[in-house]
């Protein structure tokens, strides 16, 4: 017995020892707000993150399973170095239009016992944590190569956290097996315990709200907010989702074997030295940092010289005239309501090929041309990824096909394309994307996704990239009401995550007051002209969407067409003001010397703001206010108005937002 205990108390000094023995690093923010601290206790790597005093990610896991072996135990930090990071870049395609990025930055050095290392680089700016691995080449010198097959990345909530998340639907499902292509209802304010919908857990960005959670609550703090993403993910790379909670925490989840028609692989393979796309965490104290992060554009870089690319509006007529409407003689009225309305493009959708025929495409954008106006064109991602069957199919799907059909476009004028129906989020599926964006820019095109994954730092990784729908977006409204009736719920719930992360092509600023080509039939829009002109604003993306019809020339208000002929599209600023996901959002954009303040308002009762306006505003500038009279009965959703505003000697205004209503405030 003696002996026995004897063992007992060496093994716990043993435990003691190895527990005495873990390195720990660190790393904060410039203000010294954030930190993150890295740890191989146990053998285990792990980080932490502290935020003014408060831990809001708890330790989580590191490391990576690949065909060098598993990394994700046995491994001890051997090397940690720092540096600060400064970066001064401009972008004229994202929502502030100058950026000063200033981040510390930590690489730790992981080592196995057979000297297999791998590195774990974070950078952390105010507000943002970065990070990524990177693989060095083994010392023999081989293998080059390595095969991830998952990743360890895990993210481990305080505690009674929330979430606000959109389910990964699976492959080969949804109409004529397009999906997965981020098209799924959010869900608000769910405990994280709560299953996905599909068992497969959940797309990015993840937001999170941290109001409830253990740690958060002992600091009494109102709120506190978290959005998780990843950024930098190229041909070089897989996308990412977060898996289901489980165990505790979510961890990074890779593709399904299915996607992309089950052609290539669900991992991630990469050249060795190798790196990782990067990781991100957004975090405040309020929703401000979330809606104005940066962090998907800081971290990443161009990855080719571009032209100098035209920002604008388009027309399109499919939303509500649908396949019928792509016909030659009414694509004419939509390139002469953009040309009456001094709109720069039109988009030409699906069956163009079929319907009206290459000869005559190029009469056409002859006409746009000389009505100042540039065609946008639709087409199929490839032909054997889904069975959607809309033409021009396998232009876009190799690379003789495209060089082929971008150097027709350029040639007859074509300034932008969009792609449609894409396969997932497998390596071989970004090559695509990458591949198109590439060979596009060549030939000066401007690329639009749709049915797609999305984006990740491409804005500034692709010069020529616009935005991309990865989301329930404006067909929607027009194919069932339930979603016209839940257009406040969603558009109110983008700008703090799915748009906070990349540019969100949602597809028209709609000013039908019905479903229908008379305006008269199918289902009305639930939402107020003011609400639709305000997503102008609170819808971020380089080419916006104004979905008129050439009827609404007649129909609306002349104060609704003159600011609809002035919406901006690129911001020098922006400033989130207050909100709540899919709630109500209010924010302020910068467009040269001009500011914007709009709200949106998503729910079925009245919101009354108190606002100031001094940030944006000197007392003698002229303003006027756009917003909603209080609904009539028999009213689906009131009538607009403008008229002048005079904030009070403190440069506030108090104004109500109605029911599924907005506001714009504007000089």
């Amino acid at each position: 017995m003696k002996h026995l205990q004897i063992l007992i108390i060496a093994l716990g000094l043993i435990s003691l020892s190895t527990s005495a023995m873990a390195t720990e690093k660190s790393v904060s923010s410039p203000d010294g707000q954030l930190i993150v601290t890295i740890s191989d206790q146990g053998g285990t790597p792990t980080y932490r993150i502290d935020f003014c005093g408060c831990e809001v990610l708890m330790p989580s896991a590191l490391g990576m399973q690949t065909s060098l072996g598993d990394l994700t135990k046995g491994l001890t930090i051997v090397n940690a170095t720092t540096k600060s990071v400064a970066d001064d870049y401009q972008l004229d395609r994202i929502k502030t239009s100058s950026v000063s990025y200033r981040a510390n930055q930590l690489d730790v050095t992981f080592q196995r016992t057979d000297s297999i290392k791998f590195i774990v680089r974070f950078q952390v700016s105010n507000n943002d944590v970065a990070f990524r691995y990177e693989i060095p080449r083994p010392k023999a010198n081989n293998p080059k190569r390595m095969t991830i097959f998952k990743e360890a990345t895990a993210f481990r909530l305080p505690t009674g956290s929330t979430t606000f998340l959109c389910p990964q639907i699976g492959p080969e499902t949804g109409w004529e097996n397009t999906k997965p292509s981020y098209e799924e209802d959010y869900e608000a304010n769910m405990p994280m315990d709560k299953a996905s919908k599909f068992g497969l857990g959940y797309t990015f960005p993840c937001l999170f709200s941290l109001a409830g959670a253990n740690t958060v609550t002992e600091k009494g703090w109102k709120e506190a907010w978290m959005l998780i993403g990843e950024t930098g993910v190229s041909s070089a790379y897989c996308g990412s989702h977060l898996s289901d909670f489980t165990n505790g925490q979510y961890s990074i989840a890779f593709p399904h074997r299915g996607e992309n028609n089950g052609f290539g692989s669900e991992y991630a393979v990469v050249p060795l030295p190798g790196k990782t796309p990067w990781r991100t965490i957004t975090v405040g104290q309020t929703l401000r940092p979330i809606v104005e992060t940066t962090v998907a554009y800081d971290v990443v870089e161009p990855q080719y010289e571009a032209p100098k690319y035209k920002p604008g509006r388009y027309t399109w007529s499919w939303l509500i005239w649908q396949d019928a409407s792509i016909n030659y003689d009414d694509q004419v009225k939509f390139i002469d309501l953009a040309s009456t309305m001094g709109f720069e493009y039109c988009l030409v959708d699906n069956w163009w090929d079929a319907q009206i025929g290459r000869d005559r495409i190029e009469e056409l954008s002859r006409y746009a041309q000389s009505k100042g106006v540039s065609l946008m064109l639709w087409y199929n991602s490839n032909g054997y990824i889904n069975d959607a069957p809309q033409t021009p199919r396998d232009c876009m799907n190799t690379a003789i096909a495209r060089e082929k059909e971008m150097t027709w476009l350029q040639k007859i004028g074509v300034k932008g394309i969009k792609v449609d129906f894409f396969g997932g989020d497998k390596q071989e599926t970004m090559r695509l994307y990458e591949d198109i964006l590439s060979d596009a820019n060549r030939h000066g095109l401007q690329v639009v996704f749709h049915g797609c994954t999305i984006p990740r730092g491409w804005e500034r990784m692709y010069p020529n990239y616009v935005a991309s729908e990865a989301a329930l977006a404006s067909e929607n409204v027009f194919f069932d009401a339930r979603h016209a009736k839940a257009e406040g719920f969603e558009l109110t719930m983008h700008p703090f995550c799915r748009n906070a992360l990349g540019a969100f092509d949602w597809g028209g600023v709609i000013m039908n007051r019905y479903m229908s080509r008379d305006n008269k039939s199918r289902h009305p829009r639930y939402t107020s002209d003011v609400f639709e002109m305000a997503t102008a604003f609170t819808n971020q993306t380089f080419i916006q969407c104004v979905a008129m019809q050439p009827n609404n020339l007649e129909e609306l208000p002349d104060f609704e067409l003159e600011f609809l002929r002035r919406i901006p599209t690129t911001w020098d600023e922006t400033r989130f003001i207050e909100g709540y996901p899919s709630k109500y959002v209010v924010m302020a954009r910068r467009h040269g010397s001009d500011w914007y303040v709009a709200g949106l308002n998503g729910t079925d009762k009245p919101i009354t703001l108190q606002l100031s306006l001094d940030a944006f505003y000197t007392s003698a500038t002229p303003l006027y206010v756009y917003n909603d009279n209080t609904r009539k009965k028999g009213e689906i959703v009131p009538s607009s108005y403008r008229k002048p505003l005079k904030p009070n000697g403190k440069g506030h205004v108090k104004l109500t937002i109605q029911p599924m209503g907005g506001f714009i405030i504007s000089k």
